[in-house]
């Protein structure tokens, strides 16, 4: 598969949902205004994975100051400070037709190359302990049980330093 990645725009809003809605569950998922609000005060962060003109996927999250996301990241986006060490991924996602193709990994990939440029010192992100496995296959170190509990589940914090 043959992927072009770009940052995020306005107008790419409505395949986002329709992606983020595939991956996550309802009390999981941002909404239509959240995600909105990431694509303007993330411009620099939010990564989208297109295979011709298909969006396929995207990563996005803040940049933070701290190795761990905290739950507040997923109500109120902030612009992202220059300085901060981190980028805390709050939704990684691909299109189900595009599953098991390599497109999550390579937008890691895509945000990992994001974060050195930016002289970032590394990648946080919570997953489900299912998905824990792949995220070390992608260069993630477990750092144990979360202490979010965004939607009610439980989750396990992945650092991937970069310096």
């Amino acid at each position: 598969m043959t992927l072009t990645f770009r940052l995020a725009q306005p107008r790419d809003l409505s395949a986002i949902m329709a992606i983020e809605r595939a991956g996550f569950t309802p009390a999981e998922a941002a909404s239509p205004a959240s995600m909105a609000a990431r694509i303007a005060r993330y411009p620099d962060t939010f990564i989208t994975a297109w295979q011709s003109d298909v969006l396929v996927g995207y990563g996005v999250g803040p940049a933070i100051a701290q190795p761990h996301l905290t739950d507040d990241l997923f109500e109120t986006a902030q612009a992202n400070p220059p300085a901060a060490a981190y980028i805390a991924v709050l939704s990684l996602a691909v299109a189900p037709s595009a599953r098991r193709q390599g497109v999550g990994t390579a937008l890691l990939a895509a945000l990992t190359n994001a974060a050195q440029r930016q002289h970032r010192r590394g990648i946080t992100l919570t997953c489900l302990a299912r998905l824990v496995p792949f995220y070390q296959r992608n260069g993630f170190a477990s750092a144990g049980r979360s202490a979010s509990t965004h939607a009610g589940e439980q989750w396990f914090d992945m650092v991937k330093m970069l310096q």
